[in-house]
């Protein structure tokens, strides 16, 4: 996998500071797209396992409150969100992503695969939706068009439907 960026202190992207890894690769190609560089699978640097280190080690410091998975398109079969979980259990995990939870996240997709459920049960919170842009809108929180949503996923899993995140400033990592 490679990634376009990694941003070390980013308060755009999720609650508070946080970091942000933007994967390389994307299908989706959204009219309007802020990072259409990221679309091809080979932009950016191969994600190592000293970029992985680096991020666990930026997310340690109390101030940073959790890592954003941005892309391109994150899901992505990844053990950075076992790591973050196992070594950082405090830490909220969000995830921005063009697919839909109760579309092809849980449905049959090509975006559904045999980690898919694994990588929600990793997260805190799921911006889901394709960008569009004739829905774009700047005065929305945490995300770019009024068509997405920020979903809590461990209350969507626990309810088998889409929960909206609550909008709290804050929200509690999963507890293991």
């Amino acid at each position: 996998m490679n990634y376009a960026t990694i941003k070390w202190a980013d308060v755009a992207n999720g609650p508070g500071v946080r970091v942000s890894l933007f994967v390389s690769g994307c299908t989706h190609r959204c009219p309007g797209c802020f990072n259409p560089e990221a679309w091809d699978f080979s932009y950016g640097q191969p994600f190592t396992q000293a970029e992985e280190d680096k991020i666990l080690a930026a997310l340690a410091p109390s101030h940073i409150k959790g890592l954003s998975l941005l892309g391109g398109e994150p899901f992505e079969p990844e053990n950075l969100l076992r790591r973050v979980r196992g070594e950082l259990p405090g830490k909220t995990v969000w995830c921005y992503s063009g697919y839909t939870l109760d579309g092809e996240l849980w449905q049959p997709s090509r975006a559904r695969c045999e980690v898919t459920d694994e990588l929600l049960s990793l997260l805190d919170v799921l911006v889901d939706g394709e960008f569009v842009e004739t829905k774009k809108d700047l005065s929305l929180r945490f995300r770019g068009s009024s068509n997405q949503r920020i979903l809590d996923v461990p209350r969507s899993l626990a309810a088998g439907q889409p929960v909206l995140w609550d909008g709290a400033m804050t929200i509690e990592p999963i507890t293991r």
